[in-house]
């Protein structure tokens, strides 16, 4: 019996260091590409690696808004899923999904910060989702006096959403071309600078919420930034 007890014991001891660490998230590479698919459950989705968003910038605890975020690869794409409960909808009035929303991280968005330069980490792509399926893209220099003007940069990146409101969970996706955020061929042991991030909620109830904390008033921190890993 002891020596059963210890045989389980150092399973669930191997399982717990084969975890990557904190700062780290895994993407899986998946076998083709496919459109955009926002349900967790499908076979795109169901096995992907996940890391969660449950603080403010500062590190603290966010209740009610633990953001689950997968992802996935390919040769061609970077998979993002988010997976964002929310209390309260802060819905842009009359929206559009054909073309980029500038300044819509002034509604509920879920983001991504991506960048490959591990030397000058000032300089990255910003991705953006909205519970309605609006995006926009940016080019971030923040060497730059207005780095927001990097919204006209178009990586052709694809998403889509969906509102569950019995659940009060939206959900989104992105399918970003991988050569958008990289200049090297997409393969395993790749490793990208991201952070990943959630504007939510009306103003009087508004929540900011992080994957890796800035400790700052911004999500514009890349020194905050953790690493994306690609892997088989």
């Amino acid at each position: 019996m002891l020596l059963r007890i210890s045989s389980v014991c150092a399973i669930f001891l191997a399982a717990a260091f084969c975890q990557p660490p904190p700062h780290i998230m895994q993407s899986k590479r998946a076998a083709s590409d496919v459109a955009p698919e926002s349900d967790p459950n499908s076979a795109f989705w169901r096995t992907a690696p996940a890391v969660f968003a449950d603080r403010d910038s500062f590190g603290n605890l966010v209740p009610g808004h633990r953001t689950e975020v997968r992802s996935r690869w390919t040769t061609d794409n970077l998979y993002l899923l988010f997976l964002c409960p929310y209390q309260q909808l802060n819905l842009k009035p009359d929206p559009s999904t054909d073309t980029e929303t500038n300044r819509l991280w002034n509604w509920d968005v879920a983001e991504a910060f991506i960048g490959s330069d591990f030397q000058n980490i000032r300089q990255y792509k910003e991705f953006e989702v909205s519970p309605q399926g609006e995006w926009v893209d940016l080019d971030i220099d923040l060497d730059k006096p207005h780095h927001e003007g990097g919204w006209t940069w178009n990586s052709g990146f694809v998403v889509s959403a969906r509102i569950d409101p019995e659940k009060k969970i939206w959900y989104a996706c992105m399918r970003i071309p991988y050569k958008s955020i990289d200049t090297r061929k997409a393969e395993p042991g790749n490793k990208l600078r991201i952070n990943l991030y959630r504007s939510q909620g009306p103003k009087a109830q508004h929540a900011a919420i992080a994957w890796q904390p800035t400790h700052k008033a911004t999500f514009h921190a890349p020194e905050a930034f953790g690493v994306l890993d690609l892997v088989k």
